[in-house]
């Protein structure tokens, strides 16, 4: 079963697609800030990181390439998860590191066919 790290500062979205992942199958890991975030993809080691990246204490962008920095965590797929969808945001989140982009409102079915696309299509159990 695939480990996901959900970074997510609002606590209602975080909870809501945790719940979502969990009922398909995946094991699912929370952090409410970029520094946590990072501490527990070093110690967890998922599979995937959902990032949030406009977070308090240090925002998404920071903590991908932070993330993206440790040899252990480099090869890590990181999809960008972001309320402004603004002209370039997609092309940030590519040079900070992430491997997708998903913007907020979260798409629940297109964010799975991404989870599946970058886990090789072993996302259900």
């Amino acid at each position: 079963m695939p480990k996901i790290l959900i970074v997510e500062d609002n606590e209602e979205n975080r909870d809501s697609l945790k719940r979502r992942l969990e009922r398909r199958g995946f094991q699912v890991l929370l952090a409410e800030d970029g520094q946590k975030g990072i501490d527990c993809a070093a110690t967890e080691k998922p599979d995937l990181i959902l990032m949030d990246m406009n977070m308090p204490v240090l925002d998404g962008w920071e903590a991908t390439r932070r993330i993206k920095a440790q040899p252990e965590l480099a090869g890590t797929p990181v999809i960008a998860l972001t309320a402004h969808a603004m002209n370039g945001d997609r092309e940030r989140a590519i040079e900070a590191g992430c491997t997708d982009y998903h913007t907020k409102p979260i798409e629940f079915p297109k964010l799975l066919a991404q989870l599946e696309s970058i886990l090789g299509g072993s996302t259900t159990s």
